[in-house]
């Protein structure tokens, strides 16, 4: 039965969406189904979801060294001071920035985060946990929820990002910089136009480029020169994009855009008055080109939610139902081999005891104290269930070792991350006591999965054309759709928790 905790999460995201979009709370109930086949599989616990796996909200990060302008930016596209800024590491903490319609400005531990599932970091302290043991209950120290008025905000998660390049725990920090990499619908890689050698941020750069250049989902990296209003006070201003244009090339960037901004409110003033309106023309140029793709998200996340839908649905029955397989194979494999050399090994032993112990192979066909033994069938029985017995515990033995090496190659594949836990989970149910060594499928494969993932995929398809009718209007007939309901204001003595702090 699912667990109950996961119920009541599921219920608010479904109450949430019902005020969206409900269109994803059918497909909430699409990943129910989704849920059923991964648990039957063993990829899944009862107490998991491939629902917390995703972002619900539109998603936009922001990464960055530190004193890139991340903060400035925040608070320029939001109209409101929400970060600190400053010249120097301001903040060394993840910060997810949210919509609160009760007119407050709130900030909230990380543990507001770590155990809603509306949210991204959703039992990030798990995580943290694998990179290093005791930092799972440091979750505040790594992340902190912040919550907004401003409109922008309305079905909008803004992640603001420290600058790991200087911080201190840089191995979590990597890994949490790939977790929302993953998640997020749109990642702005903002780099300060201040320092002009961008070679000394060669690890920054290989991190942040080249390593999100041949992606899948590539196209929502937008890379951004920030504080463009110093480098116009250098000799040569051009000179100093022209450096960065060449170090991203050199890490693989050679095509796709690359913005040159600064904040209007934070500027300093450019003396030269052709030079000044030349680099405002081109930072409202492009931060209006930004800004329009920031507001892009809204109508992409649904998209994005409905093609991972399908993607793992595919993926279960293309990808791990062949990988759980191979498992098994090597499992079966193994134990057979194991089978051979501890029955050889004690076969070995038998034969030295019987030497040794005066019985050659030419003096009769059986030792004299199993003559004694066969000689009545009370000492016979007992002395059978015994051999039977050491014989299964030698073979289960064999079944333990073979599954454990396979499990170290499992986890050579997949170092961290739910597929590696999935995977470890599948192995267990597959491998364990009641199961035959001789399956060779996984345990709760067979047609009624393939038909409840073929409905999956039918469910997928439907909500793209449902999109497309609201959004592209392929027929060339415009239907009016109805409008959204708005979220239902809180009541103003309510305090603003997690729960009711976005829309």
């Amino acid at each position: 039965m699912e667990d109950g905790r996961l119920s009541d999460r599921l219920a608010s995201l479904k109450e949430h969406l019902q005020l969206e979009n409900p269109l994803l709370v059918e497909a909430v109930g699409s990943f129910g189904k989704l849920d059923k086949v991964c648990r039957g599989l063993g990829l899944l616990r009862n107490d998991q979801s491939t629902i917390s796996q995703i972002a619900w909200w539109p998603l936009i990060s922001i990464l960055g060294p530190f004193s890139a302008g991340k903060s400035t930016f925040i608070n320029y596209y939001l109209g409101t001071p929400v970060q600190q800024t400053g010249s120097h590491a301001v903040d060394d903490k993840f910060t997810v920035i949210c919509f609160n319609a009760a007119g407050e400005s709130r900030v909230l531990p990380g543990t507001a985060l770590n155990a809603d599932l509306r949210f991204p970091f959703y039992k990030m302290s798990e995580e943290l946990e694998k990179v290093e043991p005791g930092e799972g209950g440091r979750i505040d120290s790594y992340i902190r929820l912040k919550t907004s008025p401003s409109d922008k905000l309305r079905g909008l998660i803004l992640i603001d990002s420290p600058g790991f390049d200087a911080d201190a725990q840089r191995t979590s920090t990597l890994r949490i910089t790939n977790y929302i990499m993953d998640l997020s619908d749109l990642v702005l890689v903002l780099f300060d136009a201040r320092r002009p050698e961008p070679g000394a941020m060669r690890d920054t750069l290989t991190h942040l480029v080249a390593a999100t250049i041949n992606r899948r989902d590539s196209n929502k990296f937008v890379y951004i020169l920030n504080q463009m209003d110093i480098a116009a006070r250098e000799d040569n201003p051009e000179e100093v994009v022209g450096a960065w244009q060449r170090a991203l090339a050199q890490q693989g960037l050679t095509a796709g855009k690359f913005y040159r901004i600064y904040s209007p409110s934070a500027a300093l003033p450019i003396a030269d008055e052709s030079l000044r309106q030349r680099f405002e023309a081109k930072r409202d140029a492009d931060m209006a080109a930004i800004h329009n793709r920031m507001n892009q998200v809204r109508v992409e996340r649904a998209y994005r939610i409905v093609g991972e839908l399908e993607k793992l649905a595919r993926e279960v029955e293309d990808v791990r139902v062949p990988e759980v397989r191979g498992m098994l194979s090597r499992w079966r494999t193994g134990t057979f081999r194991r089978d051979a050399v501890l029955f050889g090994l004690l076969g070995l032993i038998l034969a030295a005891c019987y030497i040794l112990t005066g019985h050659p192979f030419t003096n009769g066909l059986l030792p004299q104290w199993l003559e004694w033994v066969f000689a009545e069938s009370w000492r016979t029985i007992p002395f059978l269930v015994l051999c039977a017995g050491g014989g299964l515990w030698l073979h289960f033995l064999a079944r333990k070792w073979s599954a454990a090496a396979v499990a170290r190659v499992v986890e050579r594949a997949y170092p961290h991350g739910p597929i590696r836990e999935g995977l470890l989970s599948a192995l267990a149910k597959n491998t364990s006591a009641w199961r035959s060594v001789f399956c060779s499928e996984p345990a709760g494969w067979g047609q009624k999965y393939r038909r409840i993932l073929s409905s999956v995929i039918a469910d997928s398809e439907k909500f793209i054309q449902t999109l497309n009718d609201r959004y592209a209007h392929p027929s060339g007939v415009w239907q009016q759709q109805p409008a959204p309901e708005q979220p239902r204001e809180p009541a103003p003595e309510a305090a603003p928790g997690p729960g009711k702090a976005c829309d």
